[in-house]
């Protein structure tokens, strides 16, 4: 990206037969080692790929991508993966799908995952959020849920709390860049409500903050560099919110 334009770096497909590949659902760059990144897929897999710089060309470094692994995460479609800060902050991350589980995967050990959660109901997971300073935490919801779930991968399969005050499905989530205790959720109730959740494991009944839009929020976003600012998505709009 530059000051007066945007060109193409680098192009990642696995599929060497085609020019098209599985629709991709989400991603993620490791924030420890900036030449690793993940996909997920509806073809049921996570792939992650590798970066390589090569030698200088003009006043550009030539970059070029490769797969990494690939791996059968989930039963059926995948529609998130996350890397988690644990462990160095490099090899741990995990994944939902629509077959209702969390799964965590060590680039280390690949041929074991650990199911971190599975819905009672089987409703497919359709987005994953870690915990910015507490790994042990990640929150997730169900489609056409309407309260998000948070785990600890230290118990793993059962909530330590639920986060119920949503009116209608859960679109977001975004854990505080500075506290471990800190939530913030969006929903097609036009509400944004933000948890302190350090009473767990008892239960947390109300929001500390909450903010009414005009429309139902499908997108959030809590400032890394600036927690003072939380920004949402909505119909055509795009606000920041002072917290």
């Amino acid at each position: 990206v530059g000051e007066s334009e945007t060109k193409l770096e680098c192009l990642l497909n696995n599929n060497k037969n085609s020019d098209f590949c599985a629709p991709l659902t989400s991603f993620d760059w490791n924030e420890v080692d900036p030449n690793l990144l993940g996909t997920s897929s509806i073809d049921t897999t996570c792939t992650i790929w590798g970066l390589e710089t090569g030698q200088i060309v003009g006043r550009t470094n030539l970059i070029s991508g490769f797969v990494k692994t690939q791996l059968i995460a989930h039963d059926k479609e995948v529609y998130d993966i996350a890397f988690s800060r644990a462990g160095g902050g490099r090899d741990l991350f995990a994944s939902v799908g629509a077959d209702g589980s969390v799964r965590m995967f060590d680039l280390r050990h690949l041929e074991h995952s650990t199911i971190i959660y599975e819905d009672e109901f089987h409703r497919a997971l359709l987005r994953l959020s870690w915990n910015k300073q507490d790994p042990n935490y990640l929150a997730t919801f169900a489609m056409d849920g309407q309260e998000v779930i948070i785990l600890d991968v230290r118990m793993p399969c059962f909530p330590v709390a639920k986060l119920s005050n949503h009116k209608a499905q859960v679109n977001g989530v975004a854990w505080a860049p500075h506290s471990s205790c800190h939530i913030c959720t969006a929903a097609d109730d036009y509400q944004a409500l933000i948890w302190d959740i350090q009473q767990m494991p008892r239960p947390i009944e109300d929001p500390i903050l909450a903010y009414t839009a005009e429309g139902e929020i499908n997108q959030i976003q809590w400032a890394s560099t600036q927690p003072d600012w939380v920004a949402i998505g909505y119909n055509n709009f795009m606000e920041i919110l002072r917290v």
